[in-house]
């Protein structure tokens, strides 16, 4: 079966003012987390830190992949063992798998540390692109095709040379070797996440200058096939958007926020040039993934304003006998941080009274002048609304 993302991808780079939008369902979150990555479980209760087990993280995959309403199904090479190599799940189906394929220490989150966050990112990867392809250390050629491929690779720059040479350096390394194996990768770019005394006045133009001169000496089979940033507003993505044409450009959803939060960061990126999204957390901690996914999708697809699909979204939890996390009111909100990368997320329960209008980006926080339990949580807090 042809997968979407494929027929997508030609759209858009045969037509740029297309309207094609590639949605991916983000679910490698135990690359990161840990117990914590599948979500919490329905059945929790208040205080209770109860959340779904592997196993229920992995059928709720299944569930989206056979919706198909999806373009991409993000997982760890585990998830893809199990649904991809011995289940089959994807050959008959639209979505394309796709795999993560570093996990840099900053994404390191095991509960009760907090220290990886604060310092500044290293590159390592677990999986190698052999056991994302047919899941051993060696494949034969006709085993490439068992697994995934297609993966994520992930990158931080933090303003030190040496640091960010030493990121590049794995790159490349990654993309030659993805290349000489016929492995594709989509490329994700973080801002800063402990840049110290040299944190970038412009966090957004610092990433897109990365992003740009990182990939202008690299040809056409060694490049991403589309990125995966934060989403820093409008001028920012129209600016990297209207750069190269032969980028295509993908946000992330970073935190869960409202259901209002979640549609209109979509409508406005893709307004401004966006023709992908990877939402992790938005999806995971939706009262019902499917219905969640459906109301996402007509949002990509021009069906329904960011606000109608809210509304939609509720009719539908109430006639499925969902309780919703809020009121329809409440859901209607947008906060402060939902369109902020770095922003300090509001205190629970907190909201506007009505709809505010996007927030820019907030400025990085001068590391030289908090302490290392100041950076810690600050950077905690950043990865919380990043990681799906």
């Amino acid at each position: 079966m042809e997968k979407s993302l494929d027929a997508k991808l030609a759209r858009i780079r045969a037509d740029r003012s297309c309207r094609d939008f590639i949605l991916a369902d983000a679910k490698d979150a135990d690359m990161a987390y840990g117990l914590a990555a599948p979500g919490r479980s329905p059945e929790h209760h208040a205080g209770e830190a109860r959340f779904r087990t592997l196993d229920e993280y992995r059928e709720l995959m299944r569930q989206i992949v056979r919706q198909g309403l999806v373009d991409i199904m993000l997982i760890s090479a585990s998830s893809s063992e199990v649904l991809t190599i011995r289940e089959r799940l994807f050959d008959d189906s639209p979505v394309t798998p796709a795999v993560r394929a570093n996990d840099t220490t900053d994404i390191w989150l095991a509960a009760g540390t907090g220290r990886y966050a604060a310092q500044p990112s290293l590159p390592f990867r677990t999986a190698t692109i052999e056991q994302i392809q047919c899941g051993k250390v060696q494949c034969a050629p006709e085993e490439r095709s068992l697994g995934a491929n297609l993966g994520l690779y992930s990158v931080t720059f933090n303003n030190d040379a040496q640091l960010d040479r030493q990121t590049l350096e794995a790159y490349r390394q990654f993309r030659l070797e993805a290349e000489a194996k016929g492995f594709r990768h989509f490329l994700e770019v973080f801002s800063p996440n402990a840049p110290g005394q040299y944190a970038p006045t412009d966090v957004a133009r610092f990433v897109n200058d990365h992003i740009v001169r990182s990939l202008a000496g690299v040809p056409e089979a060694g490049r991403p096939i589309f990125l995966k940033i934060p989403y820093f507003g409008p001028k920012a993505m129209e600016e990297l958007a209207r750069y190269d044409s032969s980028l295509v450009v993908g946000i992330l959803g970073g935190s869960a926020g409202t259901t209002f939060d979640a549609f209109y960061m979509l409508w406005e990126a893709k307004k401004y040039g966006a023709r992908a999204a990877l939402y992790g957390r938005k999806i995971n901690n939706a009262e019902d993934q499917l219905t969640f996914v459906r109301y996402l999708r007509a949002v990509a697809d021009d069906q329904l304003q960011p606000a109608e699909a809210v509304r939609a979204y509720h009719a539908d939890l109430h006639r499925l006998g969902i309780r919703p996390h809020r009121s329809l009111e409440d859901d209607l909100q947008q906060t402060p941080a939902a369109l902020s990368y770095a922003a300090t997320p509001p205190a629970p329960g907190g909201r506007s009274d009505k709809l505010t209008k996007p927030q820019p980006p907030a400025e990085t926080p001068d590391f030289s002048k908090m302490t290392q339990a100041e950076k810690i949580q600050w950077n905690l807090q950043r990865w919380k609304r990043i990681i799906g």
